[in-house]
């Protein structure tokens, strides 16, 4: 009986470590990529060039984890037909999320960026509902209205709002939105189911080529005028390993608890940023409108 309880008390233990984990280390890397794009801190303004990082890090990284050191197993099942069919538009919709997710940063606040996020069930149920995964009630569309009005109220608070920033933010969401539902067809519809690892080791190689063509286009040049590519290598290196972390630590704590529970803590996690943001951030002024419009449409996730 006494090994019992120690061995249960042990498991809660590991498991509240693994929970407070994601917790800090989601809400770090937050705070560290608004650090990294601030012109007044690191001034790396290259969204899309932190993200492609980002990508070819975890990438390569997974490859070397996966193949070389054979420390972690990648699922299989994969074949041609759901790589083109899955994995690409996954791998498409991330980049666009963590692209125009990050660019926000450069127009608006982190608690405003948390705010808008809020936003996020009612992109899913509206897309779920168009590729028929999710049904249409009376009951959804009074939830999905309460939290687009509480979004509403707390945009409504905001003292300096930036519409530029808003519509990529949006936009960040839209895509946030779309990858959970390839993702879902994907678990659904074609029965492969991935962890973490394996879904980082397809989708991350995908997602630097998606994410490498527009930075061509829109950074590349900005960057080498600016002689931007020795800019604090060990502080990029460092946030891309952090990202990297953060998406393990989503592994340990699902494999330890439940998807329920990661959303549970990234309701906590929404509270953590939105408060420290006006604390450590000369951009940030919360208001009572804000955090009531917040709090409406967090309640209800």
């Amino acid at each position: 009986m006494a090994d019992r309880s120690r061995s249960f008390l042990k498991e809660g233990t590991v498991t509240y470590a693994y929970i407070l984990l994601y917790i800090a280390l989601s809400s770090g890397q937050i705070f560290f990529n608004k650090w990294v794009l601030s012109s007044k801190e690191i001034n790396f303004p290259y969204p899309l060039g932190l993200t492609l990082l980002h990508m070819v890090f975890s990438s390569v990284l997974c490859f070397v984890l996966t193949k070389v050191f054979k420390v972690m197993r990648v699922e299989e099942g994969m074949t041609l037909e759901i790589y083109t069919t899955s994995v690409i538009p996954i791998g498409a919709t991330f980049a666009m999320t963590l692209w125009l997710g990050n660019t926000a940063y450069l127009y608006i606040s982190v608690a405003f960026a948390q705010m808008l996020k809020a936003i996020m069930p009612v992109a899913v149920f509206v897309l779920g509902v168009a590729a028929g995964l999710e049904m249409m009630s009376c009951r959804m569309l009074f939830i999905m209205s309460v939290i687009s009005f509480g979004v509403l109220v707390a945009s409504y608070g905001e003292i300096n709002i930036n519409w530029i920033g808003v519509v990529y933010q949006m936009g960040g969401v839209v895509g946030e939105a779309l990858r959970l539902i390839f993702m879902e067809i994907l678990v659904k519809r074609k029965g492969l189911k991935l962890n973490p690892i394996s879904v980082m080791y397809y989708v991350s190689p995908c997602s630097s080529v998606f994410l490498f063509i527009p930075w061509i286009f829109l950074e590349k040049s900005r960057m080498e005028a600016h002689g931007t590519w020795n800019l604090q290598p060990l502080v990029l290196m460092l946030n891309s390993l952090c990202t990297f972390a953060l998406n393990l630590s989503v592994f340990l704590v699902i494999s330890h608890t439940s998807a329920l529970t990661i959303r549970v803590a990234g309701v906590v996690k929404d509270w953590v940023v939105v408060l420290l943001s006006a604390l450590l951030f000369a951009d940030t002024k919360l208001t009572i409108i804000n955090l009531f419009g917040y709090a409406i449409g967090e309640c209800l996730h």
